[in-house]
């Protein structure tokens, strides 16, 4: 939408997964080196190596234990997160089926009822498509691209469906609508549906 779209579910996981593919290849190289400066150290003080060489590599080994602890670390933390974010993902996924298992009744009458209504208001058929459309929350930039039509098109019959129905925009007619499913439960007997408020 023009005003700025809502995440894709899933995307939360990427900066996760991003410093997974970061953090290995340090951890590696820190054990690397860590390997490798171990061995060192250990001919170096097997051949009588002076003390201060010997303090040089140990601070080199010291290091890299240190900094292959601190990135190894990282890298089971964000492990760790990367799970939790894909078993959030797997839980909203199921909570979402469940809500459309539940809810396809209520929905299948929702959407008669806005056939009928459109009907009552004398809508043509792409009149209605395009009120259905601007339900939906499309913008009248991506109604036209998917009507394959001019932007200047849509408005105008946005414009009509908001004069045959006798309302002033977009928030009308969604309110129209989806005003009362929204109110929470025992507000609905104090509240005027849309259509007795207008008629």
């Amino acid at each position: 939408m023009d005003e700025g779209t809502e995440p894709r579910a899933g995307e939360g996981a990427r900066p996760a997964g991003r410093r997974l593919g970061r953090d290995w290849p340090i951890a590696a190289l820190f054990g690397f080196i860590a390997v490798f400066a171990g061995l060192d150290l250990f001919q170096d003080i097997s051949a009588g190596e002076g003390l201060g060489h010997v303090v040089v590599e140990l601070c080199v080994e010291l290091s890299a234990l240190g900094g292959f602890v601190v990135v190894w670390r990282r890298f089971l933390s964000a492990q760790e997160r990367a799970r939790g974010l894909a078993q959030d993902l797997d839980r909203t996924r199921a909570d979402l089926a469940h809500w459309r298992a539940e809810a396809q009744d209520a929905l299948r009458g929702l959407g008669a009822a806005i056939d009928r209504q459109f009907a009552r208001w004398q809508l043509t058929r792409a009149e209605s498509e395009i009120a259905l459309l601007l339900l939906k929350g499309l913008s009248l930039k991506e109604v036209a691209s998917l009507r394959s039509t001019s932007e200047r098109t849509v408005r105008q019959q946005a414009l009509s469906v908001y004069r045959k129905a006798g309302l002033a925009g977009r928030a009308e007619l969604a309110a129209f609508f989806l005003e009362d499913l929204l109110l929470p439960k025992g507000a609905a007997a104090l509240a005027a549906s849309p259509g007795e408020r207008r008629g």
